[in-house]
């Protein structure tokens, strides 16, 4: 790095002032070149696990001024119960809430039951709700800027080892809502 520096003073003939003022000079080279190489290493995004997930989200959730994106492809009553409150106080204040999930005739048993009292619940406080055939993304999208991606079923999880990035990104959130095709079925905010 030295030399490349020293080199690059003497086709400037910056080499003829004094070896005091060119040590300066390659200090102050070296603090912008660090500046700029750890803007370029910071990062908008963090990553959750099953551990942290849920209160990040909550708190992104409350904050929502405008729209609300989760795609969930899998429903638990209990879970979905847990976010109810929360989506009627985002309704009252206007902020549309739009979930995509699979369609109950894709769940066994069981679980299709609990998807249909999700459902009702869900659709009972204002969620709109789409179904895609074969659905199995992870994904929330908050105001179109906070983006939640991963392994972790948003609307179903209970006991599992699961990641989730949270990224924060205007362009990213657009780009991804284009990628997955919800600007053709809504107008989301």
């Amino acid at each position: 790095m030295w030399n490349s520096f020293f080199a690059i003073c003497l086709r400037c003939g910056i080499a003829s002032r004094s070896w005091v003022w060119s040590l300066k000079m390659a200090r102050c080279i070296c603090r912008i070149w660090r500046s700029v190489m750890f803007n370029l290493r910071k990062s908008n995004s963090k990553l959750y696990d099953q551990n942290t997930f849920d209160n990040q989200f909550m708190c992104d959730l409350r904050k929502a001024q405008k729209s609300v994106i989760v795609e969930s492809p899998f429903l638990r009553t209990a879970r979905v119960e847990k976010f109810i409150p929360t989506f009627h106080r985002l309704k009252k204040r206007g902020v549309e809430i739009l979930l995509n999930t699979k369609p109950p005739e894709e769940h066994d048993g069981t679980y299709r039951l609990q998807a249909q009292e999700s459902l009702s619940l869900l659709q009972s406080s204002g969620v709109e709700v789409l179904f895609t055939v074969k659905h199995h993304r992870k994904l929330a999208i908050i105001d179109r800027e906070i983006i939640y991606e991963g392994s972790l079923n948003i609307l179903s999880y209970r006991d599992s080892c699961e990641i989730m990035r949270r990224t924060t990104s205007a362009l990213e959130a657009e780009m991804l809502i284009d990628f997955i095709g919800l600007n053709k079925f809504m107008e989301v905010k």
